[in-house]
């Protein structure tokens, strides 16, 4: 039967969401490894009747399925051929929770931490916490049996493990298995007697063996356990619909001991010895990894062992015990909550932040997560650096030095033929480095694609053989998840960049970063999804996706398709692709991900040549000429400033406004549009009184014709501290409009007159202060002229008005203004220019409070455009709205972007100012 055929069968019987159109599977071509594998359809099951429906249907038709959680999965177990079972959508909730049984009842497709928040109130938690736990499934984690950093204390998935109920391949009835309960295929229950001896010896103790099947756990001096035995087993065998997990009580107070070694072998050599101190973790990272040490004891490598106790105090003196018990170089104690997550942060995100060495090289899975008994850690790190040296190959690993876990990420060229080879080979001889230590191919991530073909060296054949004869007896017919584990694909096939071309495309960016590669810049998103997370918080990435809930509008979803789009095979169209461009349409050009993403993708920047080469010589959405000309617009017509105001105000003629601009019929036009006297002309008309040195002030289109009263705060702030604020004698401007609307030809010869009329010497710093401006300037300007030095020059002066006084004025005192503030840091500056200086001059204004992060969801064009009203307020309501109603009486409402202050006039009816605004006013008393 043909793939129709399949599709129509599925919509009929499943309740769920049945899609094979070419986005649906696209965005599950790949998961977090080296691997790809096209699906025919996705399904997203509503529950387990659904669920029982597909495996039916699949059988009925010979067709492959894969189950899937968040896609994380780092050894190409995630992916398949067939039909992809999408339980992130639908099957995602705590069913049960009991604190007296310590017990907690969900369904696949829940996210970690929404177990762990829902557990919180009674003091407890799920004891596995991947470095994903954000997003990360727990039908995910049981498939790979996760571990985390705190398996010292509280074991791996397995071992929280009561019961699962699963469906095999065809469906039929469900299946309730744990131990002491009967329910398992015929033959299974009889398949532990006649191996007794081979499956007392084949498999090696270790705190982390995840590689192969456990079919130790169906021993009888176990007491079979046929969740355990289905845990790690990569959906292989069956699928879970339901699991009732232990909760296990959480420390009411932490501390961190920090200890510092001379190098990764030393620390690991270390950590056997801190175990008898009882603590929650013990993590290895070494100094090739970490970017910035700021906070670390002195040393090369470093130690991270977590203490908890009943009370701060217990927690501390059970890590000064650890301390002082430690042969470090060096060491410290943490007990500041927000000190130890930002030491946590570096290990959480050393998934990502491993893809790139040092020097900007891409870097890659395959050999992420290889596990030896802890005493002997510290001589296989050192055989492995030699491994690796020996095969003119890079790596930094990190990880759980406590159970002998390491994590690594490696430079193989995956992109030419003699580096797979090379890939191969070595991996060859570091399957037979982890043995002769004593190890397990795999300690967390699980086989998948990447190790299972070189499970025989480490179980050898007779066991291997009985990992077959078990998934047989489970699924006889084959169609879970073929080439995972039982008679598994070869590790150097289905490579996820063979589909890509292999000479740079024409674009207009630079890409700098990337070698002026468009498809090395796609490359980056390696799937750690970090986009994915919906818990608000400081980052901003990415405010689309937790307006939705949808991977397409995440960055990993964008990145995937535009993958697809350049490989050309579900994606057939190129520049033209309908589905990028849709997908690419909710994106806020926010640039969150340029720095919350661990290995920095920035779809701001992938969209906008998107766009570029999307409507090449092609008619453009009229908002694209009405806003991407703003600039233009609001020159030509400031003379006529008032009558544009009161006709704005007439509801048909704004009503036609917004339908001439492209603006979404919900949107309320910005007023006055534009003010009645640009901050150019109250320059002009002024007369500066005699100050020092003289400093740019630039006048953006934002600032000179909707906010002029914040630049004429600003030259008094600057006046005050001693200095001459002077404008570009000629219009200037960054380009930002045409850059956001892909008109890229456009923005360059914007940027190019710009710079002429700058002038070719023209030094010192640049203040900007509409910080979506700045953020042009920074990095859109010379990424679009890469040739031209100026550019770079130029993006090098520029500073916001905080980091100008904080470097040129450090002896200027703000005056002492000593209220709350509450409002949002631009997402620009958040991912751009950072807002350190920011808050310490808030700090010594006496402004309190914090700003919300996220994004306000207006992001310039973003939300005046039709169509995007409904996320750009979602995205509103996500941090920014909640944090302004909170706010208690004689709150400052800080925001120093326009589009922050329009989003809060428009939707909460409050009015922001920028931070010049609330200094000068100080100023003046």
């Amino acid at each position: 039967m043909s793939a129709t055929d399949l599709v129509r069968a599925l919509s009929q019987a499943v309740r769920g969401d049945v899609r094979s159109d070419a986005t649906a599977r696209a965005l599950t071509t790949m998961d977090a490894s080296n691997y790809r594998r096209v699906p025919q359809a996705v399904v997203a099951p509503r529950d387990a009747a659904d669920v029982a429906e597909t495996l039916r249907i699949c059988r009925e038709h010979a067709t492959p399925v894969v189950p899937r959680g968040a896609g994380t999965s780092i050894a190409g177990q995630a992916t398949g051929t067939g039909v992809v079972l999408d339980f992130t959508r639908h099957m995602r909730r705590v069913v049960e929770l009991d604190p007296g049984s310590r017990t907690a009842v969900v369904e696949p497709g829940v996210v970690l931490d929404d177990l762990r928040a829902a557990a919180a109130p009674h003091g407890l938690t799920f004891g596995p916490d991947p470095s994903t736990h954000s997003r990360c499934t727990l039908g995910g984690m049981i498939g790979n049996n996760s571990c985390g950093s705190h398996s010292v204390a509280w074991g791996t998935t397995a071992d929280n493990l009561r019961s699962l109920r699963v469906l095999r391949y065809g469906g039929g009835e469900a299946l309730h298995v744990g131990r002491g309960r009967p329910d398992a295929p015929p033959g299974v229950h009889g398949f532990a007697a006649g191996h007794l001896a081979l499956l007392r010896t084949g498999f090696p103790e270790l705190p982390r063996r995840i590689s192969g099947y456990a079919l130790d756990a169906l021993l009888p001096e176990n007491g079979p356990d046929h969740a355990r035995a289905l845990c790690g087993s990569e959906g292989t065998l069956a699928v879970v619909t339901e699991a009732t997990v232990r909760l296990v009580e959480t420390p009411r107070a932490r501390a961190l001991a920090v200890l510092g070694y001379t190098d990764e072998a030393a620390a690991a050599e270390a950590a056997p010895g801190l175990l008898p101190y009882g603590p929650l973790t013990v993590e290895g990272m070494a100094a090739d990894l970490v970017r910035e040490p700021a906070g670390l004891p002195r040393g090369a490598a470093w130690l991270f062992v977590e203490t908890g106790g009943a009370t701060p105090a217990e927690a501390r003196d059970r890590a000064t015990r650890v301390l002082r018990a430690a042969d470090a170089l060096d060491g410290t104690v943490v007990t500041d909550p927000a000190g130890m997550r930002t030491l946590w942060r570096v290990r959480e995100d050393a998934a990502g932040t491993a893809t790139r060495m040092p020097d900007g090289t891409e870097a890659w899975p395959g050999w992420e997560d290889c596990a030896v008994p802890p005493a002997r850690l510290g001589a296989y790190l050192r055989d492995f650096r030699a491994l690796l040296a020996g095969h003119g190959l890079r790596g930094t690993p990190y990880g759980h030095f406590g159970d002998g876990c390491i994590h690594v990420r490696i430079d193989f060229d995956l992109l030419t033929a003699p580096g797979v080879a090379r890939f191969r080979r070595f991996s060859e001889d570091q399957a037979a480095l982890v043995v002769a230590h004593g190890g397990s191919l795999s300690g967390e991530h699980g086989d998948g694609q990447a190790r299972a073909e070189l499970l025989p060296r480490m179980y050898g054949d007779d066991l291997v053989r009985l990992f077959t004869g078990f998934k047989d007896l489970w699924d006889p017919d084959g169609g879970l998840n073929p080439g995972i584990l039982a008679r598994p694909a070869r590790l150097d096939e289905n490579l996820r960049f063979a589909v890509l071309p292999r000479r740079p495309v024409d674009v207009a960016f630079g890409y700098p970063h990337d070698g002026g590669d468009f498809a090395a810049a796609v490359r980056r998103c390696v799937g750690v999804a970090k986009c994915r997370t919906a818990a608000p918080g400081p980052d901003v990435m990415c405010p689309s996706f937790r307006a939705t809930g949808e991977e397409a509008h995440s960055t990993r979803g964008r990145a995937r398709l535009l993958h697809e789009m350049l490989a050309g095979e579900v994606i057939t169209d190129g520049w033209r692709s309908t589905e990028v461009r849709d997908a690419l349409d909710l994106c806020l050009s926010c640039k969150g991900c340029r720095t919350d993403c661990p290995v920095g993708v920035d779809m701001a920047t992938y969209k906008a040549e998107f766009l570029q080469q999307h409507y090449r010589n092609r008619l453009r959405p009229v908002s694209h000429y009405a806003m991407g000309g703003l600039p233009r617009l609001l020159r030509l017509t400031a003379p006529v400033a008032g009558v544009l105001n009161a006709l704005a105000r007439i509801g048909p003629l704004a009503a036609l406004a917004r339908r001439l601009g492209g603006i979404d019929p919900r949107r309320p036009l910005p007023l006055p549009v534009p003010a009645r006297r640009t901050f150019r002309s109250w320059v002009r008309a002024r007369r500066a009184p005699a100050a020092g040195e003289t400093v740019i002030l630039w006048p953006d289109t934002f600032t000179d014709h909707f906010s002029p009263e914040a630049g004429r705060a600003a030259v008094r702030v600057l006046e005050s501290a001693g200095r001459t604020p002077v404008l570009p004698r000629r219009h200037v401007c960054c380009g930002l409009t045409q850059v956001s609307t892909g008109r890229l030809d456009a923005a360059r010869a914007v940027m190019r007159r710009t710079l002429d009329r700058m002038g070719p010497d023209r030094g010192g710093p640049v203040v900007v202060l509409e910080p979506s401006c700045a953020a042009t300037l920074r990095t859109d300007l010379p990424e679009l002229l890469p040739d031209d030095p100026r550019a770079a020059r130029l993006a090098a002066s520029v500073r916001t008005l905080a980091q100008y006084l904080e470097e040129y004025a450090p002896d200027w005192t703000p005056p002492r203004l000593d209220r709350r503030v509450a409002g949002q840091t631009h997402c620009h500056q958040h991912a751009v220019l950072g807002d350190a200086a920011e808050r310490r001059l808030r700090e010594r204004a006496g402004l309190t409070g914090e700003l919300s992060g996220g994004c306000c969801g207006l992001a310039g064009n973003f939300g005046f455009e039709k169509g995007h009203w409904d996320v750009s307020v979602a995205c509103a309501e996500d941090q920014l709205l909640p944090a302004v109603r909170q706010a208690g009486p004689g709150t400052e409402l800080l925001a120093d972007g326009f589009s922050c202050r329009t989003q809060l006039d428009q939707l909460a009816g409050r009015r922001a100012r920028h931070l010049a605004e609330v200094l000068a006013e100080g100023l003046d008393g």
